[in-house]
C-alpha cells in the first residue's frame, strides 16, 4: 500500500518515470474535460437540453440550465488544478488518472442517490462504459512501469 501511495505522490513530483504516453493520454483527455466545462459554463444552456437531453421547458427550467452553469465553473476550476498537475509536476500523472477514473464513478453515484429524468441517454453517461476501463488500463500502466523499474534496481 506504501509503494502505490508513493506512485500517486511522488517524492519528486516534478519527474515522471513512467511511460510517457501515458503523460499524452492524461493531456488528451483534460483537453476534452476542460473543454466539457466550458460547454457548461458558456452554452446559453448550459448543455442541459442540448447535450444532456434534459428537458428545460418545464417548471424551474432556468434553475437546471443554472445549476449546469455552476457545475460547469466547478468543472473548469479541477480541470486547471489538474492542468498545472500535468504540465508542471510531471510526477503526479497517476494521481491525475486516478482522478479521471473516480469522477465518472461518483457522478454515478450521484445520478443513483438523485436521478436526473431525460428524453435520451446523454453522451457522457453513454461514454462512461468505454472511458473507465480504458483509464483503469492507463492508470495500471503508469503504476506498474515504475514498479517494474524498482524491482529491477533492487529499489522495489
Amino acid at each position: 500500500m506504501r509503494a502505490l501511495v508513493a506512485r500517486l505522490l511522488p517524492a519528486v513530483p516534478v519527474r515522471f518515470e513512467g511511460p510517457p504516453w501515458t503523460w499524452w493520454f492524461a493531456v488528451a483527455y483534460l483537453v476534452i474535460v476542460t473543454v466539457r466545462s466550458l460547454i457548461h459554463l458558456v452554452a446559453p444552456d448550459g448543455g442541459a437540453q442540448s447535450i444532456a437531453t434534459v428537458d428545460v421547458t418545464v417548471a424551474g427550467g432556468a434553475n437546471i440550465v443554472a445549476m449546469f452553469g455552476q457545475w460547469g465553473a466547478i468543472q473548469l476550476l479541477l480541470a486547471l488544478l489538474l492542468w498545472v498537475l500535468l504540465l508542471r509536476y510531471r510526477g503526479f500523472v497517476p494521481l491525475v488518472l486516478l482522478v479521471f477514473l473516480v469522477e465518472p464513478a461518483v457522478r454515478d453515484v450521484a445520478a443513483r442517490l438523485k436521478p436526473l429524468e431525460t428524453v435520451a441517454t446523454a453522451p457522457g453517461a453513454a461514454l462512461n462504459w468505454l472511458v473507465v476501463p480504458v483509464l483503469a488500463v492507463v492508470l495500471w500502466l503508469s503504476l506498474g512501469s515504475w514498479r517494474r523499474r524498482g524491482e529491477a534496481d533492487g529499489a522495489g
